[in-house]
């Protein structure tokens, strides 16, 4: 049963859906012709409502000339709208149809033809364009600027799915889908499948975030747009009702999915409970379905009921899914449809019709409710395992359909049957034709059978296997290009007896790397090509097409890594070796022999070089009639049935000769053992996963072939045309060499001439010689005298030399002397004021002596007045002693805290002290090499200095007495203190312990600094003197660890006297030793001190006690 066809008047509205209503029944279809015009109205009238089957407008563009043709358009695209058209014609011209405002105007030229189309991007203005070179542009239709180039695909992109915000984008081709970011335009997922698989639509679901994939394998994934991660997948159809998927469409609401192919059934499947729900059958004259497509309704909420099926009659029937009726049709055998596309208004419908023009339907003009329903024009099978529980499978009925378009019926009645579906058989039967009549399958069952096709057919049987396009005017453009410059002298390198053979081969190279430069640069081509050469030497053609049919199919990926072997293809078979023999490969790895040893000599040569003529057209036999993976299987087949030979060799040479020699195997055997690795390979490691099916060689033009590195092929290519230019321009200066031996000859003939002219002028020369000599002795007697002049002025002007140094050399002493004197001056002055300073030191002394008698008899005075209050003291504390203990107790850790800290200042001062007297020391001896001269003043003012250091000995002496009679007062207090104090005897012992430790470090660090102080400069010795006083009282504060008031003098008096004895070169040792005494004296003291620390220390109040260690 099939469809009625359209009704010869049709209704509808106008271009806006609207319009007046008209009387007539014969209106013309109006027609748009947009010749050579970049914008105009689309039509110069307004279609009538009673437009003719529907057509608002039939749109062409017609190039007039000399050669009048029509331009095709290619694919069409509505906007998100639906009010704006996209069109794309074969020689890339980008048009904008504007259906309201009645415009055109042509926004792009890509100058290549476009292969999909997409309108409805989030920004209004642009859109995507899918183009033969496999890139996707963006281009404003404003503009007209191209916005974005994406590429990646390395096939024809088919489709391009754009997200309902508009943002995203998924462009898909056979063998890989991508998914884009239309706000950057990058690649964000990319979506890869095995070869063998393919792809045939990726899309979005409409209002949801969910992307559908399909493959060629029937298998159905949705994947969630977020995180791309499987969502499900749809189940295998039920059994004798599988088609092959070809075309898919979706419902606005994303519920209902229809998928259809090269049959008259389609599936309809629903997403929410993942289940096929229906199956439609469409009439018999539709044997496969070319394109799906809802029509949208503004009051069905997203479920979409009516489905524009596009079938190979190229007429585009539209029926309800639910009703199962049909209720339109738009196109006719006469005026097909190559594509179509709805707008998403659901107003107008554009298709591209079998002519190349473009028509416009009004949807409101062909679902017009105008005729009675026909009867029943195509059938449905449903399932009604949803409606009882009972049933388990799908239940298939035939239920009437009804229709909106007029036809003659016999009767109204329904009839109902069973419906009996079949397996679709045709797709794999077409697939299987080759032309000559042949059959694919009959023809792999005969070779199964006898082995080998017959010899007589042979040749006709491979040309239909291959299926040679026979392309002469191709070949004879790439034989007319003449010999290629690699194969110029191809007879040196592969001497062929046969002329007519070796020109045949030649003209193939050539034709070859005519046809890709690669062949040019390969070395095994030859090898490669030669079997074939020799089949066909004389039919030039096939054999050129039989070569190039074999690299583009049995040589896949074999120069991605020119110029080396193609590793990836012998990785291959080593993996496929080692599942199957790894007792072999691990034999062959243990001596060094790489897949390059055992596997590329068979595949560069074809195994020519291993095989009989007879052995080798049945192994090509086998290999043409299956995959291309096969002639990699008959390769590990072959090594694997010589594994006892090549396990009995251990020479990487006996390896190599193997595999270049004829070798005693049955190649029936090695054929069934690639057969049987065909099989038993796993998927993951056969080369089937990784090889293309075979692709014929296109007709008309030859395919392109560049899969391979291109920058090292041109990079060897303009390496062999450089060498090609050397040895032209060797020919022509050999050629030049040639000529200048011919001119050599003449300027011979004319030498010997020159030469007999030249004895004749050494004969006059000869007399003129002698003239000459006698010449230069007279000028050698005239040089005798003038060197004798010379001798003499040399000789003045030396002693004239001698006269100006000796005059410079008395300068120069005059200058020193004048210099010296300088020097005794400043000596003089210097030593005069170091004797004012000397004296000043002696007054200053003597004043210090006065100072320390005075503060001698203050201290006297102190301690009566301190005993006195103890005495008094002691007597008030009677009643309180043990209090007055534990007072003390606490005082005593006090002052030795204090005792602690004093000890540390005084430690961080000698260091300090040290450094500077280290420092001086470094300046007083690089001084002392200057005042070397001065010593002997100094012996004459020793005298003085004994008398001073004589004075300040007195003094030391008058000092120890005082001390000495202090130090006894002292001890008779402490013995007081300790009679009173017997409970605190440990305490005094400790403290006095750490006291005799401490007084040795101080002793043993001013002796040091005695020594490095010995060798400062007399300048400072005098100011020292002047602070004597100050300097032994400070030092007296560090030593005893009280205030700086007490011991100030004592401190500066042992800094003053040190430095006195630094200046005193004769007695420094006996000075620092009686330094060293007085300092021991001063430390007795300490204890008489303490009581003037009080106003300056409260925290240490020593009110009670004045012994101290």
């Amino acid at each position: 049963m099939c469809a009625a066809p359209p009704a010869a008047a049709a209704v509808g509205g106008a271009l806006r859906g609207g319009g007046e209503r008209g009387s007539g029944g014969g209106q013309r279809m109006a027609s748009s012709d947009l010749g050579g015009r970049q914008r105009g109205p689309i039509w110069h009238r307004r279609p009538g409502p009673a437009a003719p089957e529907g057509v608002i407008v039939n749109i062409i563009h017609s190039v007039k000339g000399y050669h009048s043709k029509t331009i095709h358009f290619l694919n069409v695209a509505f906007d998100s709208s639906g009010d704006s058209l996209l069109a794309g014609d074969h020689q890339g011209n980008i048009y904008v149809f504007d259906l309201n405002g009645n415009r055109f105007n042509l926004v792009q030229r890509t100058m290549q033809a476009c292969t999909a189309l997409a309108f409805n991007l989030h920004r209004k203005t642009e859109f995507l364009v899918a183009l033969a070179d496999y890139s996707v542009k963006c281009f404003d239709t404003e503009t007209k600027e191209l916005i974005s180039w994406m590429r990646g695909h390395d096939s024809s992109v088919s489709s391009i799915s754009v997200h309902g915000s508009g943002r995203y984008a998924i462009t898909t081709s056979t063998d890989t889908a991508q998914l884009w970011d239309l706000d950057t335009f990058q690649r964000k997922r990319k979506l890869n499948v095995r070869q063998s698989v393919g792809i045939q639509k990726v899309f979005f679901l409409p209002l949801s975030n969910t992307i559908l994939s399909c493959f060629k394998d029937n298998s159905v994934f949705a994947w969630e747009f977020d995180t791309l991660h499987c969502k499900y997948q749809l189940p295998t159809p039920v059994e004798g009702s599988v088609l092959l998927y070809k075309v898919f469409a979706v419902t606005r609401d994303g519920r209902i999915f229809v998928a259809g192919g090269k049959s008259n059934h389609l599936h309809l499947w629903c997403l929410e409970s993942k289940q096929l729900i229906r199956i439609i059958q469409m009439p018999a004259k539709v044997r496969a379905v070319r394109h799906l497509e809802f029509l949208p309704d503004s009051f069905d909420g997203g479920f979409n009921q009516v489905l524009g099926v596009l079938s190979q009659d190229n007429i585009m029937r539209f029926i309800n899914i639910e009703t199962c009726k049909l209720l339109f049709d738009i196109g006719s055998h006469e005026e097909g449809i190559s594509t179509a596309a709805i707008s998403p208004n659901g107003r107008y419908i554009a298709s591209v019709m079998e002519n190349g023009s473009l028509n416009l339907y009004s949807v409101q003009a062909l679902t017009r409710e105008g005729n009675k329903p026909p009867p029943p024009v195509f059938k449905v099978v449903e399932d009604r395992s949803k409606c009882t529980s009972e049933a388990n499978k799908l239940t298939m009925r035939v239920t009437s359909g009804r229709s909106e378009r007029p036809r003659k019926s016999k009767g109204n009645k329904s009839q109902t049957r069973l419906l009996k579906l079949q397996v679709n058989t045709s797709l794999e039967n077409k697939e299987n034709e080759l032309p000559g009549g042949l059959n694919k399958k009959r023809l792999q069952a005969l070779l199964k059978g006898f082995g080998e096709y017959p010899a007589k057919y042979r040749m006709f049987v491979w040309r239909s296997l291959l299926q040679l396009p026979e392309n002469h005017s191709a070949f004879s453009s790439l034989i007319d290009k003449g010999t290629h410059s690699a194969f110029v002298n191809i007879q040196n390198e592969y001497p062929i007896k046969s002329r007519k053979l070796l020109r045949v081969l030649q003209r193939t190279l050539s034709a070859l790397a005519h046809w890709s430069a690669i062949f040019a640069e390969t070395p095994y081509i030859p090898l490669l090509a030669f079997p074939f050469v020799k089949l066909f030497q004389n039919n030039q053609l096939i054999c050129f097409e039989v070569v190039a049919t074999v690299v583009v199919n049995f040589c896949q990926h074999w120069f991605e890594y020119f110029p080396n072997p193609p590793v990836n293809v012998l990785s291959m078979m080593e993996n496929v070796l080692q599942h199957h023999d790894r007792e072999l490969l691990q034999h062959l790895i243990k001596y060094n022999v790489t897949s390059q040893v055992y596997a590329w000599p068979l595949l560069e040569t074809l195994f020519s070089e291993v095989l009989t003529r007879e052995e080798w057209l049945k192994v090509f036999d086998n290999i043409f009639s299956n995959h291309p993976s096969y002639f990699l299987m008959i390769v590990v087949a072959y090594i694997i049935c010589s594994r006892a030979p090549l396990l009995h060799c251990n020479q990487t040479a006996d390896f190599e000769y193997f595999f270049h020699h004829r070798n005693n195997l049955d190649i029936n055997v090695v054929i069934k053992e690639a057969y049987h690795l065909m099989e038993a390979t796993p998927l993951d490691i056969h080369p089937q996963r990784m090889l293309d099916d075979f692709k014929p060689l296109t007709k008309g033009q030859y395919p392109i072939f560049n899969k391979y590195p291109e920058f090292i092929v041109d990079y060897q290519a303009q390496e062999w045309e450089r060498i090609r230019q050397d040895e032209i321009e060797y020919l022509r200066e050999r050629q030049l060499a040639h000529e200048l031996e011919a001119k050599a000859q003449e300027q011979k003939a004319e030498d010997e001439a020159w030469y007999r002219k030249q004895e004749l002028l050494q004969e006059a020369e000869e007399q003129r010689r002698k003239m000459l000599l006698e010449e230069e002795e007279k000028l050698a007697e005239q040089r005798q005298r003038l060197s004798a002049v010379k001798r003499e002025l040399k000789e003045k002007e030396l002693q004239f030399l001698d006269a100006s140094r000796r005059r410079f050399l008395k300068y120069q002493q005059d200058q020193r002397q004048m210099e010296l004197k300088r020097l005794d001056d400043e000596i003089a002055r210097k030593a005069s004021m170091r004797e004012q300073e000397t004296a000043a030191a002696l007054q200053d002394v003597e004043v210090r002596r006065m100072e320390l008698e005075s503060q001698r008899r203050l201290f006297e005075q102190h301690l009566i007045k301190d005993q006195e209050a103890v005495t008094k003291e002691m007597k008030e504390e009677v009643d309180a002693c043990r209090r007055k203990v534990d007072l003390e107790d606490h005082r005593v850790q006090r002052l030795m805290e204090i005792n602690r800290e004093e000890k540390q200042k005084a430690q961080i001062v000698a260091e300090e002290n040290f450094a500077k007297a280290e420092q001086k020391c470094i300046d007083t001896d690089w001084r002392l090499q200057v005042l070397h001269k001065l010593r002997r003043d100094d012996q004459d003012r020793e005298k003085r200095y004994e008398e001073i250091a004589k004075l300040l000995h007195d003094n030391r002496v008058k000092e120890a007495e005082l001390l000495k009679a202090m130090r006894e007062a002292e001890e008779k207090k402490w013995e007081e203190l300790i009679q009173k104090k017997a409970q605190l005897e440990e305490e005094q012992k400790a403290a006095a312990a750490a006291d005799e430790h401490r007084k040795q470090f101080l002793e043993d660090k001013m002796n040091d600094a005695l020594e490095m102080a010995e060798k400062l400069q007399r300048d400072y010795c005098f100011e020292r003197l002047r602070d004597l006083k100050d300097g032994r009282t400070e030092r007296g504060v560090e030593l005893q660890q009280v205030p700086r008031s007490g011991n100030i003098f004592l401190n500066d008096l042992s800094a003053s006297e040190s430095s006195s004895h630094i200046s005193l070169d004769r007695r420094r040792e006996e000075l620092a030793y009686q330094e060293w005494k007085l300092m021991a004296e001063v430390r007795q003291l300490r204890q008489k001190l303490t009581s003037r620390a009080r106003t300056r220390h409260p925290p240490a109040h020593f009110q009670a006690t004045t012994w101290t260690p």
